[in-house]
């Protein structure tokens, strides 16, 4: 970090005789985060991703140093972010990063990395930096999981009131497909600072009113960790929804731009972008089954295990009753009970269990399926279809207040980071 510092100091310092002599692309400091600097250099590589980025989804360009305001936030938020999880240790090797691109290839079609990467160079992104970049979104995601999402805590009377109150309100039935614009407000600003944020706040709006397109103006105004995806928020149940959003979204009609909405974490801008109806029955093919398990240990090896099962598989079809081998022979807690594992719903399972046992008719034994746990042996015993709407509808409120508790929770836990940083803007507007 101090080499990039240094390097960019030196460039400044050339001898006129040298820059006179061979035309020189000289770098300069743009800001000083902690111990770590953003130069102009870097500031244009990454605008040049990010204008691809926004020409590929076909967004419409805000005004050019807009932009370049933008994408310096989030390349400071990056660089804290960064800084903080080297400070707590937390990394991403580059094991973990090749998985990773290697995802993120087969997502975009391709073949492989290198297939991926070739078409990157030739779209004249930097793969490198590219590289970089997906380990810090890594680093990102990691962590709001340790420092936010793992410590909220959302108790069973949480659920109960959200419910009761989801039932008074208009619209409880709806998901929203919406887009928003968040201007962010730091936690210690002053009366004047907070009229300049809100006059962006407003500016935005302004544009928003006259038409240009929600997306452009999400992509220059929004601090928001989505805004180069337009402020896409996708579908969200309305008791998703903080109050704040909800009251005025059941006004409004698709298409439509919510008015300003003052939250702890700064201005917010919405646009309804479409309805629909969530309230139908959920029903699920539940399936009760028992399994015989044989792991694997470094005492235990494949072909061991595989073998001990193989003839305990053998002695069944020969007769012998499973839930006595069961009793016998597996090595999960469900031996006592014969190996039964009650009524399974979708999910439940791992994914090479459940496809075995999904294949199964009642009555039937499977062959050896193994999963990362060992080999098994699987029996069906009854199938049945259930209604879970409540079940379900639990559920959603849980993944409804998780979600809009770790949006704010994550919002203020970057305004924190930031207001507990050294920031020095040179040679901006700022």
């Amino acid at each position: 970090m101090l080499i990039k510092w240094f390097c960019a100091l030196l460039l400044c310092c050339l001898p006129f005789s040298a820059v006179a002599a061979e035309p020189v692309t000289l770098d300069r400091i743009l800001v000083v985060v902690n111990d770590d600097v953003i130069t102009q250099l870097e500031l244009q590589q990454r605008m040049a991703t990010v204008e691809k980025q926004l020409q590929k989804q076909g967004t419409l360009l805000p005004d050019k140093k807009v932009l370049e305001k933008q994408v310096l936030e989030r390349m400071i938020t990056e660089i804290l972010q960064t800084q903080f999880a080297k400070e707590s240790g937390l990394r991403v090797d580059d094991a973990q990063l090749e998985k990773a691109l290697g995802r993120i290839a087969q997502q975009n079609k391709f073949d492989s990395v290198v297939a991926f990467r070739a078409k990157l160079e030739k779209d004249g992104i930097d793969y490198k930096k590219f590289r970089e970049e997906i380990r810090n979104e890594i680093i990102s995601v990691r962590l709001r999981e340790r420092e936010v999402d793992s410590k909220l805590v959302i108790s069973e009377n949480d659920v109960d009131n959200y419910l009761s109150n989801q039932e008074l309100q208009e619209g409880h039935g709806e998901e929203l497909q919406l887009a928003h614009i968040l201007v962010v407000v730091p936690e210690q600003a002053s009366s004047d600072k907070i009229q300049t944020y809100r006059k962006r706040a407003e500016q935005a709006l302004e544009k928003l009113r006259a038409g240009a397109p929600f997306a452009q103006v999400a992509a220059g105004f929004s601090d928001a960790q989505d805004a180069l995806n337009g402020g896409d928020l996708g579908w969200r149940p309305a008791d998703r929804l903080p109050p704040l959003f909800a009251e005025p979204l059941q006004k409004m009609k698709p298409g439509e731009v919510s008015d300003i909405l003052r939250s702890p974490s700064g201005f917010h801008i919405l646009k309804l972008i479409d309805r629909r109806s969530k309230d139908t029955p959920v029903v699920i093919v539940q399936t009760h089954a028992r399994h015989i398990l044989i792991k694997t240990s470094e005492l235990v090896s494949e072909s061991e295990a595989k073998k001990r099962l193989q003839e305990i598989k053998q002695r069944i079809d020969k007769g012998a009753d499973f839930a006595e081998q069961a009793r016998l022979y597996s090595e999960d807690g469900s031996a006592s009970q014969g190996g039964d594992l009650g009524w399974l719903s979708p999910g439940e399972t791992v994914p090479e269990f459940e496809g075995a046992m999904d294949a199964l008719k009642v009555g039937q034994v499977s062959g050896l399926v193994q999963s990362s746990f060992g080999w098994h042996l699987i029996q069906v015993l009854e199938r049945r279809n259930t209604d879970v709407t409540v079940e379900q509808k639990r559920q959603r409120a849980r993944n409804s207040i998780r979600s809009f508790k770790s949006d704010e929770a994550f919002e203020d836990w970057l305004r924190q980071l930031r207001d507990r940083a050294f920031i020095e803007y040179r040679n901006t507007d700022k």
